[in-house]
Order: C-alpha cells, then structure tokens, then sequence
C-alpha cells in the first residue's frame, strides 16, 4: 500500500531527510541526526511537521455537553480559545485516545489527536454522538508545523503580525498572519520546552516552512520523528501505545490530574472511579540505570527472577546523559528505592527506581490546565 504523504513531503526531500513509514506516513526520522536534533530543540529552536496529526471538529448547541461526557477532564472550565489535554476512555477504564482539546465557544469545539488513531477516534466519537452535535473530520483541510524551543517565540515572531506574548501557554489565537498567511496559532508543545504549533491550509506549508527557516538562521532546523520521540520521552510525556492504550487507564498510567472524577459523568468514570478506590493494581514508575544497557519499549521488568512488568518507554537522554526509563509494574515493587531488573538481550540488567529524574525546563515551569 502506498504511504501517505503530508503537504511537507517536498521539504523533507529538499532538507535530505531520512523518510520511513511511520504508521502509514512517509517521514523524516532525521535529517542531521537524532542527538543533534534534540539539543538543538533544547538550546535553540527546531521546526517539526505534525501534518499528519489529527483534527476533528465537533459543532452544535449540545457541543460542550457531548466533550464533557466524551473526556476525562473537565473542559466546562476552559475559557473560549483556552486549550486543554484531556483523555477519551472505553467504558472499562481503558483509554481510546489522549487529546487536545481547542474551545472556539460552547458551540464549537476544535479536538486534536494521535494521528494513527484519527479513523478509530472519529468513529468512536461518532458512534456516541447525540443527533443535536455535528461531528467532522476536518484533517485534511490542515496542515501542522510546530517550532519548539526557547528562541522558539523570538524565530516567529519576526514574521507574525501578532504579540506572541498574547498568546499563553494552553491557549490559542484563530486569527494569526504568520508571513502574510492566516493561521490558527497555539502555545502547547510535546518536547519539554516552549512553542507554538501553527495550523494552515495545505497549500501554504511549504511556504510558511521555508519562512520560519529563513526567519531562524543558524537558530533554527528542521527535526525529525527521533528527536521528537527522545524530546517528548526525556520530558516524560505521555505516548499512545507505550504509556496508554485500551489495556491501560489514565490511573494506573499516573495521570489522574487530568481526570476529574468528582465532576460530571463521562464515558469510563464508573470503572475509574472503581479502580480508584480499590487502588490500581500497577503503576507507571521512574527509572534509571543501575547496570550497563539502554532499556527501551517492551523490555521485561523482573523482581527476584519475576516478571513483575514491561518497560513502556526507554533510551539514553541526551540532556541528562544517563538511560532512564518508563515501566508499568506491579504495584507492591513501585516504592521509590526499590531495585528492579530490566530484561536486555535476556539478561536482568539492575535499575533503580526514582522520582523527579526527568527533564524540566529550568525556567518558566508550567503545568497545563
């Protein structure tokens, strides 16, 4: 089956990156290299295609009623053009998807989601829609760049005819002019660091692309799918597939902040609130290395020659230089000191289990709403 390709394919053959199939899509693991690409995200800016994101509009009278009921946390206090993240949950606790929610107005809300999960999200959300909403899938109407980093606002700046400082963290502006052209233009970001994703039609990415590049100089380069990874892994965010999926709820996963459970009903509240009370039977913990080894994804996590779980998410952080992972373990082993061996090439491997060992931005510390 042939790949699909984003509106950006012709810069990523101009720019020399190396294009795999990622889920379904043709695009750049890297173009210089993924620990290059990384910290030029951590020191300077990077410029990522995210086109073949999600985006999924849901309209109607009923709009704020059907999100609320779809979603784990409580989108009735977003203010309008406020931005939330948020999960969607099967009924058994388990999560369909993690989100970003846009707020137009009670009437009109704007969802973003996993790319290799838009199919199955539209017709999840489709399937529990009230006749008074109007769902759409509306992703190939957009494309999506996001510049990440902390000359991220001064390199955009230069061609916005808006004060990026207007723009908060979580929130956006629907009427941007970046270089002329009408964006949508947000402030959330995947990597750890500061930045804006900018949602454009199709046709003018290729355009805006080489605008934000030329406006960057030597402060600015375009970043693949590895550093991506290793950027949003090292600043310990969430990944569908590894950290969450329909096996896994947001509970045992540790991200119970963003699920409101004393609030409105929502799709899968009952069983967390269950969960909840017995108290999840595995927990998502920090770790790093003890032994020699990089742990990565699936690895299994053994206790006294026991398999007690799996490592979600693993790998050398560039900006910590050390190997530092994610796991999903049995509760009873997830105290802070505990030792645990992690499984490499069929030898445990010693790992000591922490908290607060991944990467935080050392200045404007946020959290989202």
């Amino acid at each position: 089956m042939e790949l699909k390709k984003t509106p950006l394919y012709a810069m990523h053959q101009k720019y020399k990156g190396k294009l795999i199939d990622f889920g379904g899509w043709e695009l750049p693991v890297q173009y210089e290299g993924i620990i290059k690409e990384h910290k030029m995200v951590r020191e300077k800016a990077g410029l990522f295609d995210v086109s073949h994101m999600g985006e999924i509009e849901v309209k109607g009278k009923a709009a704020q009623e059907y999100v609320q009921y779809l979603t784990t946390n409580n989108i009735k206090k977003l203010a309008e053009n406020q931005v939330m993240y948020a999960l969607m949950c099967y009924p058994h606790g388990g999560v369909v998807d993690d989100l970003i929610i846009y707020k137009y107005s009670e009437e009109h809300y704007f969802l973003v989601v996993n790319a290799s999960n838009t199919d199955k999200d539209f017709a999840w959300i489709k399937e529990n829609c009230p006749p008074d909403v109007m769902v759409t899938n509306v992703s190939e109407q957009y494309a999506q760049l996001a510049i990440q980093g902390p000359k991220a606002q001064e390199i955009l700046q230069k061609i916005s005819d808006t004060d990026l400082n207007t723009i908060k963290f979580f929130y956006f502006n629907p009427e941007v002019k970046i270089a002329g052209v009408p964006c949508i233009v947000s402030r959330t970001g995947y990597t750890g660091e500061d930045g804006f994703e900018v949602y454009l039609k199709p046709g003018q990415a290729g355009f805006i692309w080489e605008e934000i590049i030329k406006a960057g100089g030597q402060d600015i380069a375009p970043i693949g799918l590895g550093a991506r990874d290793s950027l949003r892994f090292e600043a310990k965010l969430p990944l569908y597939g590894q950290e969450i999926n329909q096996d896994i709820t947001p509970l045992e996963a540790k991200l119970g902040f963003f699920v409101k459970l004393d609030n409105d009903d929502f799709i899968g509240r009952k069983a967390l609130l269950k969960q909840k009370e017995d108290q999840p039977a595995r927990t998502l913990v920090e770790f790093y290395m003890l032994g020699r080894g990089i742990p990565r994804s699936h690895y299994d996590v053994e206790k006294d020659g026991q398999k007690i779980g799996w490592v979600t998410s693993g790998g050398y952080s560039p900006t910590l230089d050390k190997n530092i992972g994610l796991a999903l373990i049995a509760q009873p082993y997830g105290n802070v000191g505990e030792t645990i061996d992690i499984v490499i090439r069929d030898k445990p491997v010693p790992a000591q289990i922490d908290q607060g060992i991944f990467y935080k931005k050392k200045s404007q510390a946020r959290t989202t709403p």
